[in-house]
């Protein structure tokens, strides 16, 4: 409609004014006119396409743990080490991909503190109770003190 010619003055509608009159938002009459030449498109990622799909990132990955004298690295370090040559992805992507693949550096065991109690306590007497407030602390000549 907002292609037609009036009849009297010979110029376009106009859009803004068939919108009035249809009492509709231009907003509506663009979404119907979207829809009407097309099938709905299936949902996508959105934002920008990352570097490369993740076959590639991955090679690029394996290339720089290569290129390493150490054996194991962290996502974090692999992340900046692409960034600087030139590979700008997101250091999400990196840790998923190189977790994907076993790739992550191997984690160091938790030193645990030697556990020389069982936590049960007997007592010579019945109705006899038992009761410390102990606090542990490290020397450097005879090691723990308690």
């Amino acid at each position: 409609m907002s292609r037609r010619l009036s009849p009297s003055c010979r110029r376009p509608y106009g859009l803004a004014l068939v919108c009035r009159l249809w009492k509709t938002s231009r907003t509506t009459l663009y979404r119907h006119r979207a829809k009407a030449g097309q099938e709905p498109a299936p949902p996508g990622r959105r934002g920008p396409a990352g570097a490369g799909s993740d076959a590639d990132l991955l090679a690029r990955i394996r290339a720089v743990l290569e290129a390493s004298s150490f054996t194991g690295e962290g996502y974090r370090k692999i992340w900046a080490r692409l960034r600087f040559s030139g590979t700008r992805t997101a250091a999400r992507r990196v840790l998923r991909i190189m977790r994907e693949n076993g790739l992550t550096a191997p984690h160091r065991p938790v030193r645990r503190d030697a556990h020389p109690h069982d936590g049960t306590i007997v007592t010579a007497r019945v109705d006899e109770v038992w009761g410390t407030d102990m606090t542990q602390t490290v020397t450097t000549g005879e090691g723990r003190a308690y």
